[in-house]
């Protein structure tokens, strides 16, 4: 069977690199390809679903007006991600 058009790339690149780090290297570098695409991968999957333990919550924030506007209407702020204290002012305003 003929080896054509990109094989030719594929097996010119293995050479070259042989040629510039030597054969120990390059299962070296193959596994560094594979822990960052591993990584890559995690970091796309944690992008797309956060977990509740990567949303930032708010702890105490004194001057922050979205705190002193939640403390004003006796909403309680400890724990809640600042989108879940901004619904919970939403639906406060909303039924006033």
């Amino acid at each position: 069977m003929a080896i054509v058009g990109y094989e030719w790339v594929v097996i010119g690149i293995i050479v070259i690199a042989i040629f510039v780090w030597g054969p120990g290297k390059i299962p070296e570098l193959a596994r560094s390809l594979g822990r960052a695409r591993k990584e890559f991968e995690e970091a796309s999957k944690g992008l797309t679903n956060p977990s509740p333990s990567s949303v930032p919550r708010i702890e105490s924030a004194v001057s922050d007006p979205l705190i002193e506007t939640a403390h004003k209407l006796s909403i309680n702020t400890q724990g809640k991600t600042r989108q879940e204290i901004s619904d919970e002012i939403v639906k406060a305003a909303q039924n006033r």
